[in-house]
């Protein structure tokens, strides 16, 4: 593919900012039109030099080099904490984090209860103080083009998506070994029959009684027993909830 740099007017404001790690948005409207409009140009004239420009299709532009330094690795983990940390504290809050972090905005007065309530996680990131939250994590989210500060509010830009994609994979994750954890303790509860209920057929399987040919034996009901000392008025729920519990007791005695 041949290269016309003529043509590429804006290639020096573009390597640059791409080169500090700045994400270019619509928020730069000439920088992002001319990567917009001359996207094969560019890719093939970064990847020359040893970078990979992106194109996310929320659009933003952004390219990773083949090595990336020690200190960025730092700042991407703090900002990934930071977006993590804020999806939770508003979901707490009965606030829909997507709303916010897509195009919504917090305001400074938000940071100082915010670093209180996860002090212990942001100690990991090595931030202490208000201070070192807004040095450290505020300001290098405006610098990277993940967000913009106007008079103490900042608002969320579209490549807020890159650290938000990640927290809802890890919390995709989280709500899936939750799921797969309370499905391996639930049980069938029994079934309560009433006096005009026909009769069941129950599989079940006794380690203790010999079987002919299975190991399940096949029992038959003809009449629902009696349960030993029922009250006259025991309801429905108290029926459920004793038969449960008995359930448990056996399941609990050894063999």
């Amino acid at each position: 593919m041949q290269i016309n740099l003529t043509e590429m007017t804006q290639l020096a404001p573009i390597f640059r900012e791409l080169f500090k790690g700045f994400h270019i948005s619509r928020r730069d409207p000439e920088l992002y039109s001319q990567l917009s409009n001359q996207q094969d140009a560019y890719r093939a004239l970064f990847r020359s030099l040893g970078y990979e420009l992106v194109c996310d299709t929320r659009g933003f532009y952004y390219f990773v080099p083949e090595q990336v330094g020690a200190q960025v690795n730092k700042t991407a983990q703090r900002l990934a904490l930071f977006t993590f940390i804020l999806v939770e504290h508003l979901a707490d809050q009965g606030r829909d984090p997507l709303a916010v972090l897509d195009g919504g905005s917090i305001g400074r007065d938000e940071l100082p209860p915010l670093l209180e309530k996860y002090r212990d996680l942001f100690l990991q990131a090595e931030v202490t103080t208000q201070e070192e939250l807004e040095e450290k994590v505020m300001r290098r989210l405006t610098q990277l083009g993940f967000a913009a500060e106007d008079n103490g509010v900042y608002r969320f830009l579209p490549p807020i998506h890159r650290f938000l994609d990640v927290c809802l994979s890890v919390q995709q994750d989280r709500d899936l070994a939750a799921n797969l954890h309370a499905s391996e303790m639930q049980f069938t509860a029994p079934v309560l029959m009433e006096e005009d209920d026909e009769p069941v057929v129950i599989l079940e399987s006794y380690a203790d009684q010999p079987v002919a040919d299975s190991e399940d034996a096949i029992v038959v009901i003809d009449e629902p027993a009696a349960p030993a000392e029922i009250a006259e008025d025991e309801s429905e729920e108290d029926a459920l909830a004793r038969a449960i519990a008995e359930e448990q007791a056996d399941m609990e005695t050894p063999a």
